[in-house]
């Protein structure tokens, strides 16, 4: 499966993508933000870190990019887009998921594991995974608080948008198991037709137990099948 990678001024987690699918076979390219064509992918990933040092707005300069316009088009097209971190920013930025991603509750980076539960397992990024199963990923964001309209909140509900939420490691969701304030702990979210995936968690932390866990490795092995 060829896949492809969009490295920004500012990208910080762009290698450790690139590192995590070739692990899993994924046939991958690196994807400058300047560049007016994008390879031929089956799926494309946004990468975590500090695109254009997150001035402006996080994710808002990104979004405007020569490269996105071609993600923009292959999203719509039916293409698997993932955004991870400030890569799910972007995604909001551009307008391909709804809702906003504020500073944390407590106004402080926060740099740690957490545990989720598997919401919708019902996608191509997720059918590895059991729903309400719980996985162990890691983040590291100032602005991961995600924030939607009660209106769009309940669309996501309805029509099980909800990828990810937050959760201790017994599967409790609420107020003292959310670790930035996101509106209803979701830490994951779908478009309508669930080919886009944004989440702030970072799935390619963990795909190695002898580094971290391989909680991760499922989520990249359901795009492979």
């Amino acid at each position: 499966m060829n896949s492809s990678v969009i490295v920004f001024p500012g990208s910080n987690c762009d290698r450790d993508v690139a590192t995590a699918l070739t692990k899993l076979q994924f046939k991958n390219k690196m994807v400058w933000h300047k560049d007016n064509v994008l390879p031929k992918s089956d799926l494309i990933v946004i990468p975590g870190g500090f695109s254009y040092g997150d001035y402006l707005r996080s994710g808002a300069i990104a979004a405007k990019s020569n490269i996105l316009k071609e993600v923009i088009k292959a999203a719509n097209s039916g293409c698997l887009v993932l955004g991870i971190c400030n890569g799910f920013q972007i995604l909001i930025e551009t307008g391909l998921l709804q809702g906003a991603l504020l500073r944390n509750k407590n106004l402080k980076f926060i740099s740690k594991d957490v545990h989720l539960k598997i919401i919708n397992n019902n996608n191509n990024f997720c059918k590895k995974y059991k729903k309400n199963n719980i996985i162990n990923l890691n983040i590291a964001h100032n602005e991961g608080n995600y924030f939607t309209k009660k209106d769009h909140l309940k669309e996501l509900e309805d029509k099980d948008l909800i990828a990810f939420k937050y959760c201790n490691k017994d599967g409790l969701v609420n107020e003292s198991t959310n670790p930035n304030g996101s509106i209803s702990n979701i830490a994951g979210i779908l478009n309508n037709k669930k080919n886009i995936l944004g989440m702030m968690p970072h799935p390619e932390r963990m795909v190695d137990n002898l580094i971290s866990n391989s909680d991760g490795v499922e989520l990249f092995t359901s795009i492979l099948n």
